[in-house]
């Protein structure tokens, strides 16, 4: 399994020092716990392409069970060579016939990176917890929703959306904020499932990346002080450590999906077990 650790090592950095774990290993500890009754042993390997990386040599994408894509600062409309290397790698993991997942920033530049459109969203940032993700007809039959409700709350943040998606692409959710929540594209044997939110991270996760955005926030209005955001980044810490935390479940609207890994990551435990199990087993029996 290959973790495309999308962003530089400088927010790497940040992450560390707000007290949560680099894209990469939050994504590598998200499917590990979603692993288990699907997989018995996996290996993951981890691309800083956030750097501009490349695949080690000795390795080519069809060694691979699967690729998943963390978020990332990037924007994939912005024009510079670290996007640019970034799409290329995206196109050329999706025409290899690897399964594909991708978070955010996965969904973003893989929908840029075959021929759909992203931008900068108009209502501004979605952070924190995305409210209601709203399965249509296709997700509610899809794999990877599979024994989630027909709407649900995610943890998230993000400044950019997909406006249109790739010729043959289906769209399976949306919210209030974002039309394109949840995507799949499915061409000739290819697979890329794609969700806008962050189904690896948890609520200590998201405090390390809201306590990172503080200043952020407040520029933008959605969060008036540093010491709202502390309390906020203190709530979030408190329930991750006690879920009976009532009061502060309360407060902050939290659903079980949210506060449950097990259930906010479902996502890839399905893509696990639709996708990735299945190659990896075919190729065990070819070779």
């Amino acid at each position: 399994m290959l973790i495309v650790d999308s962003a530089p090592s400088t927010t790497r950095a940040e992450l560390i020092a707000h007290g949560g774990l680099p894209h990469g290993e939050i994504y590598t500890k998200a499917l590990r716990s979603q692993s288990g009754g699907i997989a018995t042993e996996i290996e993951f390997l981890t691309l800083a392409a956030g750097d501009g990386d490349f695949l080690p040599p000795g390795l080519v994408l069809s060694d691979l069970d699967g690729v998943a894509w963390t978020g990332s600062p990037f924007s994939a409309y912005d024009d510079q060579p670290i996007v640019l290397h970034q799409m290329a790698f995206a196109r050329a993991a999706f025409e290899s016939g690897v399964p594909c997942f991708g978070s955010c920033w996965g969904l973003q530049v893989m929908s840029a990176a075959l021929g759909g459109r992203v931008r900068r969203h108009l209502k501004g940032l979605e952070f924190g917890v995305g409210r209601r993700i709203t399965l249509n007809a296709a997700g509610r039959a899809h794999g990877m929703f599979q024994g989630k409700p027909d709407a649900f709350d995610v943890l998230c943040i993000h400044q950019d959306e997909v406006c249109t998606l790739p010729s043959g692409a289906r769209l399976l959710a949306g919210n209030d904020h974002s039309a394109i929540q949840a995507a799949e594209i499915e061409e000739n044997g290819r697979s890329f499932w794609g969700v806008q939110y962050h189904p690896e991270y948890d609520l200590r996760q998201m405090a390390a990346l809201l306590r990172r955005a503080a200043r952020h926030l407040i520029a933008d209005g959605l969060i008036h002080s540093i010491g709202e955001v502390e309390q906020m980044v203190a709530d979030y810490l408190a329930v991750s450590e006690d879920a009976a935390r009532e009061d502060l479940i309360h407060r902050h609207e939290l659903s079980r999906e949210v506060i449950e890994p097990s259930l906010h990551g479902l996502e890839l435990a399905n893509w696990l077990r639709v996708k990735v199990v299945p190659r990896a087993a075919a190729r065990a029996n070819v070779s």
